[in-house]
């Protein structure tokens, strides 16, 4: 059974990087009619906030991605303290005494040099009287993970294709701070063991810490999971990192982003497949493949985002959005008002046009006869059928008026606006008796 997850840490929002993650790994999933799941990465004592585990919780419901079972890393501690032992046992992770600025000082030597700053595993050659010496002056050490540089590192990318590494170049990874806390990446492969994760799909920055993370892997007795790593998104000006804030699912819905509109881009951003408004997920399901992920960083585009959004919002039934539209506005108004907005928040616009009051625009004269002779007409049309129907063919036949002259004037006379939805869908809502008020108070 294919199992994916979603790791975020709860340090902030959702924004639409961590989105895009997460409904990769949940269409992986739902695709191959496996699992997927949701890791809280709560190590981080120090940055991990609650409420905000509890906007992940949130998002992810507003998206709509479900998930078969949630794990929280603050509660594995012990687990990660077991795998800990045993690699210390067998010799993979070792203590190393370098504060952050000697350890600042080895890289820009280095790289002043024009050599990678690649850790010189200098911890590995201190005595065990240098080490006593070290704690006993107070200084606790950190952890790294040793790397074996005869291992080699190599698999086949789900979108990168084949890859390899060389374990010596690579610095050995710090996996656990002074304080005793951990970073990311060790538990990180601890609990995919322990979750049974048969796949991982995540941004291409995390291609040198998978080349890590095989050897974790292998340390630890078990098979890895299966690798991708997608190009990462950027903006239309380039680095997408600066405006994260402002691209949380929180700004995006109090700009009247549907989450629909939110999962079509970032389904197929990045992929040989065209960006469409597709609101059913299980469209985007059928449709997912790694196959068609590129390797050229994926654009987004808050005008893309925009016009997927009034796309998908002509597209919504009434069942979806009734409890977002105004009270009162039912299915029939729903339909009449819909191909006119570009948000759901616009729906209370035009539901107000529909309840009234509306202004209307000055008339001349000759128009507010026009007007007058109207609403007189409106007593006989049949209300029944299509009133607005009736109503400019009765006008037409007795004034002789037509075309803009006919219908322009009554419109600006019923809804105090130059254009809007259908006048034979917006005119039953409006009702009898309200049409004539406006038509005689135009006049």
């Amino acid at each position: 059974m294919v199992i994916t997850r979603f790791a975020p840490s709860p340090t902030g929002r959702l924004h639409v990087g961590n989105v895009r993650t997460a409904l990769h790994n949940w269409l992986l999933a739902r695709k191959a009619g496996g699992r997927f799941l949701l890791r809280i990465d709560d190590t981080d004592a120090a940055r991990s906030e609650e409420r905000f585990v509890d906007a992940i919780h949130e998002d992810l419901a507003w998206l709509g991605l479900d998930y078969d079972g949630e794990e929280r890393q603050s509660a594995r501690l012990a687990v990660y303290e077991d795998a800990f032992a045993r690699l210390r046992a067998d010799g993979r992770v070792y203590p190393a005494y370098e504060t952050a600025q000697e350890l600042d000082l080895k890289r820009k030597v280095l790289l002043g040099r024009g050599l990678p700053p690649i850790y010189d595993r200098a911890a590995l050659q201190l005595t065990e009287a240098e080490r006593a010496a070290k704690e006993a002056e107070g200084v606790a050490p950190h952890w790294r993970f040793r790397l074996d540089h005869d291992e080699p590192i190599a698999w086949e990318d789900g979108i990168r294709g084949a890859q390899h590494f060389d374990a010596a170049q690579l610095s050995d990874p710090v996996v656990r701070r002074a304080d005793g806390s951990w970073l990311y990446m060790l538990p990180s492969a601890v609990d995919d063991i322990a979750m049974g994760v048969t796949d991982v799909l995540r941004g291409e920055d995390h291609v040198s810490n998978t080349a890590v993370q095989l050897q974790m892997f292998t340390a630890l007795h078990a098979a890895p999971p299966r690798f991708a790593h997608e190009a990462l998104l950027v903006g239309r000006e380039g680095k997408l990192s600066k405006r994260l804030g402002a691209l949380g699912c929180d700004a995006l819905r109090e700009a009247g982003i549907e989450p629909e509109a939110l999962l079509a881009l970032l389904a197929r951003l990045g992929t040989s497949q065209p960006v469409e408004p597709v609101a059913e997920r299980s469209a985007l399901v059928a449709g997912f493949d790694l196959a068609s992920f590129g390797r050229a960083p994926a654009k987004f585009d808050d005008a893309e985002l925009a016009r997927l959004n009034t796309a998908i919002i002509h597209q919504l039934p009434y069942a979806r959005v009734a409890e977002q539209l105004p009270e009162g506005m039912g299915a029939e108004a729903w339909e009449a008002i819909r191909p006119n907005l570009e948000t759901l928040a616009d729906a209370a616009d035009w539901w107000r046009i529909v309840t009234g009051p509306v202004e209307a625009p000055d008339m001349d004269a000759e128009t507010r006869h026009f007007l007058t002779l109207a609403a007189d007409a409106l007593e006989d049309v049949n209300w029944g059928d299509d009133p607005w129907r009736a109503l400019t063919g009765a006008l037409k036949e007795s004034t002789g008026r037509k075309g803009k002259a006919l219908f322009l004037p009554l419109r600006q006379a019923l809804t105090g606006r130059d254009h809007g939805p259908d006048m034979h869908l917006l005119l039953p809502l409006i009702g009898r008796q309200r049409a004539q008020d406006r038509l005689r108070a135009a006049a």
